[in-house]
Formats: C-alpha cells, structure tokens, sequence
C-alpha cells in the first residue's frame, strides 16, 4: 500500500464531510492528543532508565498499543463518540495504573497527575456538563490511589527507597511541567482553531450579508419598498386601494415595423437604452415603476404617503421623457416618438401570484390612462380631466380634444403642452413719506 494512503487518515483527522466545524475541532484536537500522550509515554521510560530505575516496559508498551490500536479502529470505522470516550478513558486510568505499579506518589513521582488529562479533555471533546463526571473519576482514583498510600506507609517507604531522592524529585518537577504543558498546547491549539472558525464564520457573514444586501435591491427593483417590506414579514395577499393615484403609460410608436428589419440582440438594446432612461427619470421626479408591457411604459405616482404632489411629478416626468426622446439620439438612435397618456383616480394594487411574482394596479384609472394612450397622436401628452383640473394652474394645455374610448364613449382628454413660466413677484411701491 502506498504510503500517502497511509498517511491519508492522519492528514484529514478522520473528518467527514458532514462534520460541523465543531466536530472538525474537536477530532483534530482529541488526535493532536493523542500524539503527545502517547509520544510521552516511552520517552518517559527512557528517561527513568537513563537515571537508574528500571520498571518494567509493560505498560508504557501496551499503553502505546491501545492508543495506536484505537485511533486505528477509529480511523476504519469513523465513530467518534466510541473513539472519544475509550480514549479518554485510557488518559484517565493509564497513569494510576502506572503508578500502583511503581509504588506510590512519591516512587511515580506523581505521574497520575496525567490522569487529569482526561477530564480537560472532556470539557474540549464532550462539553462543561458531560465532563463533571470524568473529573469525579479523577478526584476518586486520586483518593482512592493516597487511601493505599497511607495505610500501607512502610511498605510504600521500602519501594521508595528503590528510587533515588533526586530523580523522584525530578519527575515530580517534569511531570507536573509536562502536564501542564500539554493542557497549555490543548487550549492553544483549541483556541487558535476557534479564532479560525471565528474568522471564517465572520467571513462567511459578510458574503451572507452581501448576498442578502443583493437580494434587497433586487426585491426593491420589483416592488416598492413597503410592499417588499410586507411580503417579507407575511405570508397574507398584499392588495390595498388607493382613493386617488396618477398613472401614466408611454407608448413607443410604430415599434413593431422598426423592429422588424433589426436582430433580437439589436431590439433588446434598443429598448433596454429607452427604459433604462425612463427608469432613472422616474427615479428622480420619486414616482414608482410598475412595469413594462413590450414595447410600453407604466409608472404612478401616490402608491406612497412620501410625495403629496404626484400629479405634478407624472407630468414632468412626461416632458422630460419626450424631450429625452427629441433630443438625445444617443439613447434614441432609431429617433422613436412616444404616445403618452395620463390619468387619475382610484385604483388596486397588490402583488399577483407566489412566484416571479410582480406588483400591479387595476381599475378603471388604469384603463383610462391605457386607452386614451393608444387614441393618442406621437409626441402628445394626454390626460384626462380630472389630472388637467390638478395640472391647469401651473401647466399649459392645448384646446380639448373628445375621444371614443371603447367601453366608456366619448370622453374629454386636455393635452399637455408644458410648463407655465414663474410669475416675477411684482416689487411694491415704495410710499412717498417725505411728500
């Protein structure tokens, strides 16, 4: 067998693609573990031999054995919950064994003090609560390890003897340093792990938040903003009624023949130019786009309590898109003309369907403004009379016009010519006090 394929279980810590990133630390953490203990756990040995006392191999080797045996069933087997437990479970008892066979406290030089290993490992890999249990076992094997001390003291002091002063002394100073710099190694390696699972979830909040930024626009692009607000919030049928709201339909003239002779690439184009200017345009005057119906333009103004004169917003609005459109050939390079119709009234509005779902009005102001947009001659503004009853004061029309409008007979439409001139404000006279 190759020996990256060896190497592979150790490299991935046994993480599984369904692993939390929770789950992802704690296995690395338990493994990194596990190579420290076990890596200490011979090189003790050594050192007791280099210093003179010769205790038996048995159980550093078997201690070897079952951690490399476990991690090996682990890695064949993927169960972390038996690994975790059996493992820690060999952290725990291990070093009390180990030190019942080499005496007691002072012969071992305390090295049950590894034990502690177990229940600091709980509270990484099993959680605070789970742990209690495993640092109750500790305190107990402890007692229970200083209970034979001291009832079998001169026995004890006999195999004390066995072991120089000196390096019982220095084993109790590395033990006690060994232990606590592996606790130290584990909660670094367990800290630094989480500020990278911190700075990963801090990074992935950001896109989430971007992406749900974008999400935003891309709902304010389709519905007003309140509305967004609403159908995000509620699951209920969004359709209100307006008592009084000014809609306008501009209609591009003879679009159809025009786009004959061009490309589907070049009749997107052409249209996307006019109503991306027709999108900034009403933008600016505040009023709301409805939608586009092929070659058609609908906007309102009054779906909001934001603007009181809407009315005037939608007339100036139409000046500007047909003098956009007589003027600027760089956004209307066919030189395309517009019908414009206007009107005002009640209506509904509402959010039709559960998917690509858009925002509508209906009603008979609506219908007005469509059809009065279709009876219109290139290049007019026509309005019905009660927007000319709002307009008249500040904007000029030309003469009345009457027009059949099917299903509603004849009808009185004003068409709008532009803006009156600002009156100067007349200077008082100045009185004559010194005649």
């Amino acid at each position: 067998m190759p020996l990256n394929s060896l190497l592979e279980p150790f490299r991935d810590a046994g993480l599984t693609t369904g692993d939390t990133e929770e789950m992802r630390l704690n296995k690395s953490l338990l493994i990194f573990a596990t190579g420290l203990i076990s890596s200490a756990s011979m090189l003790w040995l050594l050192l007791y031999w280099q210093l003179g006392p010769r205790f038996s191999s048995t159980i550093p080797f078997a201690f070897q054995l079952l951690l490399t045996g476990n991690l090996l069933l682990y890695f064949k087997t993927r169960n972390f919950t038996l690994f975790r437990t059996t493992q820690l479970g060999l952290f725990l008892f291990v070093p009390f064994v180990a030190q019942w066979s080499m005496g007691n406290f002072i012969t071992a030089s305390g090295i049950s003090l590894w034990g502690l290993l177990a229940p600091i490992g709980a509270i990484l890999f099993f959680g605070v609560r789970e742990s209690l249990a495993w640092f109750i076992a500790y305190i107990f094997l402890t007692v229970l390890s200083g209970g034979f001390d001291y009832y079998l003291a001169d026995m004890s002091a006999m195999e004390a003897s066995k072991v120089p002063l000196r390096t019982s002394i220095f084993f109790f100073a590395l033990n006690f340093s060994a232990v606590s710099s592996i606790v130290y190694l584990l909660l670094r390696f367990a800290t630094l792990e989480k500020q990278k699972l911190q700075a990963r979830m801090a990074e992935a909040h950001q896109l989430l938040q971007a992406e749900q930024e974008r999400s935003e626009k891309l709902l304010l692009n389709i519905l007003p903003g309140a509305v967004a607000e609403r159908l995000k919030h509620s699951n209920q049928t969004i359709a209100d009624g307006f008592a009084d709201v000014t809609v306008m339909f501009a209609d591009i003239v003879n679009f159809t023949k025009v786009a004959e002779g061009l490309s589907p690439q070049q009749v997107f184009s052409m249209l996307n130019r006019i109503f991306s200017s027709f999108d900034e345009l009403a933008e600016a005057y505040g009023l709301e786009k409805i939608k586009t119906i092929g070659d058609a333009y609908m906007v309102a103004g009054g779906l909001s309590q934001d603007q009181d004169n809407y009315a005037d917003a939608i007339a100036d609005l139409a000046l500007a898109v047909r003098d956009l459109l007589h003027r600027d050939f760089e956004v209307n390079r066919m030189h395309l003309d517009v019908r414009i119709g206007i009107g005002t009234g009640p209506v509904v509005a509402g959010v039709v369907g559960k998917k690509k779902f858009i925002y509508d009005l209906w009603g008979d102001t609506v219908n007005i403004a469509s059809r009065i947009t279709a009876e219109g001659v290139p290049g007019m503004i026509q309005v019905d009379e009660t927007t000319y009853r709002r307009l008249r004061e500040r904007y000029d029309f030309y003469e009345p016009q009457t027009l059949y409008l099917k299903g509603k007979g004849n009808m009185t439409v004003y068409r709008l010519n532009g803006k009156k001139p600002a009156i100067p404000a007349v200077p008082q006279a100045i009185p004559d006090i010194m005649g």
